[in-house]
Formats: structure tokens, C-alpha cells, sequence
């Protein structure tokens, strides 16, 4: 891509990634409705169940038929990887890097035919999918230069003092074994690929599982894998369900290590687990958020107006990072909401792959009966809908998941203000100081990203209390979201993150690796 495509950034790109992404996207559709198969010991394997998959845009568009995996599939993908650990972890740390690089070359060169399959697979619009087929991109690349600038973490240290011995000391950071990568629905191709990247370029070996909601973008993931000549057996990709595919590989005996992105409910348990059996393991669980975004009196409310709006119903709220709780101080409170009402009411919705719609629908049947539910929940709670709360079943829209953001001033009894919704459905209250909006913001067991609007003078206040481990000042292209490889790391505080360490940041390949100390006697 020539433009440099962000999150940020994406706002206003050239007329040739539009032409580009419509070329994609008419080939695409042209392929659907195939079989796929799971990816195991460097081969494509056919498999005698199949998911039917459909688009969330349009139910009655096949997308494809996707293999189903079973408990022994896990144990032979789990042999495969064993099998070719050794090798793999022997790798320079060059080599290595070099294999990520050209899994990254092989997924730039399909950037906009994966984006077309991430838009009609998940429902986001053509800029979402482009961003995050190109973060993948992304992701690749900076683990690759990572590990080699971090020289592989291995590090020579003083001899020992001792007269007439020669000695030497390093410490050499080191792979765990099998890692298992679990992905969730909204961004199943960069929480994939990326845990894969930094797994892989650190000497482990991989064993990946998608959603079920999700299974296409496992698949174009392996494809570039395979197409890039990874060694049979270093990665491989499978897809099923969670009760039986997912509980095997996480709680498999070989299994050394594991990312997990998803629910907080599900983090924790994979936390406890990785810490009853023979040794504790590593568990690198990203578990959602809360967010909140707090408003003062002193704000630029026009900046605010758009940071809200984009991060609260990007992607229909269906990210970790989308805003969900919003503090506005009651001397500018009408004037915000007026300008969030009339954003909102702009938004083009319809199929999210044609260029004039921003958003589509929810990505399944159990978000869309939960927005019905919970419309009805904060109406009978006693909250002031300002916008939003209809599902959408004019034309098209019949077909597919489609509904209205809302915005809903609702007292704070409601459960709602604890509960991540993944829905577009906004909370707002009012504060009279922002001293009480922090404190609400921070009332939380998470603490993933966090927005302000203010002055300039209150931000290194926002920074020194605020409880999140993202955080956004003043920013109109998104107030909670927007992080990307090599510009913002992305991790979250408390219940959001099991290592307090981020995505994409200095820290983030050494949960990978274990340290040895290592003395040798000459």
C-alpha cells in the first residue's frame, strides 16, 4: 500500500485504495461458497463436518464451508508441532524474522482481497477491514525487527572475579514449546496473526483457533503462512467449537503457553487453569474493557463530538477498546449531546463493503437479540434515549444484523454501566466536577483504554489518575480507540490484562520467552 494506512489515518485515503478494494471485492464474490479445509503439518485437511458460514451483511450469502476440527485433531496437530519444535527453536534469530517477513510481503500483496473477506465475514466497513488486514501486515514486520534489534535477548554479562579462572555469563532468553493462540470474532485476522508473529519469531511453536463466527480469516492467515514456506508443523490453524476444540488445546498437557483475547469470564478461567497443574504456564489473557471517556468544561467539544462517535460505534461497538461509558460535565453536557446526536444521525448504514455506508451490522443472532434486549432494559430502567434503539429491516437490511446506535443517559443503578455490552450502545451521565467523572471512570474491575477532552493544563491530571492502560487526550480520530503497531501499544490495567505488559510494545515479545543463566568454566 502506498498510502500509510492507520486507524487514525484512514479518514480520508486516495481514490485508488477504493478502486482497488471494488477490483478485490468483485473477485471475492466471484470465489465464494468453498470448501475449506483445517491446516495441519504444512497441509490443507478435508474434514467429513463442515460450518456453514454466511455474512452477517446478508444471511443468505455463503461465504464458504469450513472444516470442523475435533478433540484428536488437537492431539495431531499438537504431535505436528512437537515434531517440529526443535528445529524451529534452533533457527537464528534472523531466520526467523526472515520467515515473518515474508509471511508479511505474501499478506500485503492480498491486503485488499483479505479485507474484502474480513468485511463480509465480519461486517466491518472497507476501512475497518483494510486497517486491520494491513495491521497485520504490521504486526509481522515489527516482531521481526524487534527480535532482531533485541538480538534475539541474548545478552553476555561481567566474568566472574575470580583469579586464574576464566569464566563467562550470558543470559539468553528462551522459547516455552507449543503455544496456543486463541482469536475472537472482531478482529479474528490481527489477534490471530499477531500472538502467531511474536509466538513464532521467539523459537515457539503454534497451534492457532479462531471463533467459530469467524473462521475465514484462520484460514487466509494459514494460506499466507503455507505460501510463505514455513517449516510443516511450525503453525498450525484449526476451527470448532469452543467447548471441545478450544477447552482441549488450552488445557492440553503439551501445551507450554497461550494468548487468549475474549471475555473476561473465559480469561480468568484459563488463568486459574494455567496455574493448578504440574508447573504454572504462561497465560497472556487481553480480556475486554469498560471504557471511559471523560468530558471537562474546557473541552473542544466539536473534537470530542467526533472522538466519541467514532469510538463508540466503530465497528458497532464490537471492539475491547470501544467506548462504553462517557462522563460529560454538566455545563457543556446539552451542547455535547446535541452535536453527538446529530453525528450519530449522519452515519450511513447498509452493507459495510460498499464505500458510502461507515456502518454495518452486528456480526451475529446473539448480539442482535442482546441489543433488543438491552434496549428494552434501559428504556424500562428509566433512561433518556437521545438517539438510536430500532434494529433495521428496511430492503437489504432485512437480511442481515442490522440496527441503530444508541445514546442513553440512564441512572447509574443500571447494570449496564459494569456489563461489556459489544453493541453500540453509548452511557452518558453527567458529572459537576472531574474529580467525580474520575472516580466513576475508575469504578470499574477494568481498565483497557480511556478518552479525555479538556484543556491542555488538565491532561497530566487525566494521566496521573486515570486507571487504563491506553489512554487519549484530545484526540478527534477516535476517543478510546485507534492503537496500531509502532504507535500506540495496546494493553490493558486490572481485570483488562493478565501481564501488565502491551501489545506491540518493548515489552511484549519477552512474555514469550523464558530466562536462563547460563556460566561456563573455561
Amino acid at each position: 500500500m502506498t498510502f500509510r494506512l492507520t486507524y487514525a489515518t484512514m479518514f480520508n485515503p486516495p481514490e485508488s485504495m477504493h478502486s482497488a478494494f471494488d477490483a478485490a471485492l468483485a473477485e471475492v464474490h466471484a470465489g465464494l461458497g468453498q470448501r475449506h479445509g483445517l491446516y495441519i503439518a504444512g497441509t490443507d485437511e478435508r474434514r467429513a463436518d463442515y460450518q456453514t458460514l454466511v455474512s452477517p451483511i446478508d444471511t443468505d450469502l455463503l461465504l464458504g464451508e469450513f472444516a470442523l476440527a475435533t478433540a484428536e485433531d488437537v492431539e495431531r496437530a499438537m504431535t505436528a508441532a512437537k515434531h517440529a519444535y526443535p528445529a524451529w527453536r534452533a533457527r537464528s534469530a534472523g531466520e526467523r524474522a526472515d520467515h515473518l517477513r515474508r509471511v508479511a510481503d505474501i499478506m500485503e500483496a492480498r491486503v485488499y482481497h483479505i479485507a474484502a473477506a474480513l468485511s463480509l465475514e465480519v461486517g466491518k466497513n472497507r476501512m475497518e477491514a483494510l486497517g486491520e488486514a494491513q495491521e497485520t501486515v504490521d504486526f509481522f514486520r515489527q516482531y521481526a525487527d524487534d527480535f532482531e534489534n533485541d538480538k534475539g535477548f541474548d545478552i553476555p554479562l561481567p566474568n566472574d572475579p575470580l583469579p586464574g579462572i576464566e569464566s563467562t555469563n550470558r543470559s539468553i532468553l528462551r522459547p516455552y514449546g507449543v503455544w496456543a493462540v486463541i482469536a475472537p470474532f472482531n478482529f479474528p485476522l490481527a489477534l490471530m496473526g499477531g500472538p502467531v508473529a511474536a509466538a513464532l519469531v521467539t523459537g515457539n511453536v503454534v497451534i492457532a483457533k479462531g471463533s467459530s463466527h469467524t473462521p475465514w480469516a484462520g484460514r487466509l492467515l494459514a494460506d499466507c503462512i503455507r505460501d510463505a514456506g514455513l517449516p510443516a508443523g511450525v503453525f498450525q490453524c484449526l476451527n470448532g467449537s469452543s467447548a471441545e476444540v478450544g477447552r482441549t488445546l488450552s488445557e492440553h498437557p503439551d501445551t507450554a503457553g497461550i494468548t487468549f483475547t475474549g471475555s473476561v469470564a473465559v480469561g480468568r478461567q484459563l488463568l486459574k487453569h494455567n496455574v493448578t497443574g504440574a508447573y504454572p504456564k504462561p497465560c497472556i489473557a487481553e480480556m475486554g474493557g469498560k471504557n471511559a471517556c471523560i468530558v471537562t468544561e474546557h473541552a473542544d467539544l466539536d473534537a470530542a463530538a467526533n472522538g466519541i462517535v467514532r469510538s463508540a460505534f466503530g465497528l458497532s461497538g464490537q471492539k475491547c477498546s470501544a467506548l462504553s461509558r462517557l462522563y460529560v460535565h454538566e455545563q457543556v453536557a446539552d451542547a455535547l449531546i446535541a452535536k453527538l446526536v446529530e453525528k450519530t444521525a449522519a452515519l450511513a448504514i447498509g452493507d459495510p463493503t460498499e464505500r458510502v455506508n461507515w456502518l454495518g451490522p452486528v456480526n451475529n443472532g446473539s448480539a442482535y437479540a442482546d441489543y433488543k434486549r438491552h434496549v428494552r432494559a434501559l428504556c424500562a430502567g428509566g433512561a433518556v434515549i437521545h438517539a438510536g434503539g430500532r434494529v433495521l429491516t428496511e430492503g437489504d437490511m432485512a437480511r442481515g444484523y442490522f440496527v441503530t446506535p444508541v445514546i442513553a443517559e440512564a441512572p447509574l443503578s443500571s447494570p449496564l454501566w459494569r456489563q461489556e455490552l459489544f453493541l453500540p450502545i453509548l452511557m452518558l451521565h453527567r458529572v459537576a466536577t472531574k474529580q467525580q467523572a474520575m472516580a466513576l471512570a475508575n469504578d470499574s474491575d477494568v481498565g483497557l483504554t480511556a478518552g479525555f477532552y479538556g484543556s491542555v493544563a488538565e491532561i497530566a491530571w487525566f494521566h496521573e489518575h486515570i486507571e487504563a492502560g491506553v489512554t487519549y487526550a484530545n484526540r478527534a480520530q477516535g476517543a478510546t480507540t485507534g492503537a496500531w503497531p509502532g504507535y500506540q501499544p495496546f494493553g490493558g490495567w486490572k481485570g483488562s490484562g493478565s501481564t501488565g505488559k502491551a501489545i506491540a510494545s518493548f515489552y511484549y515479545l519477552p512474555l514469550y520467552l523464558r530466562e536462563q543463566s547460563r556460566t561456563v568454566v573455561r
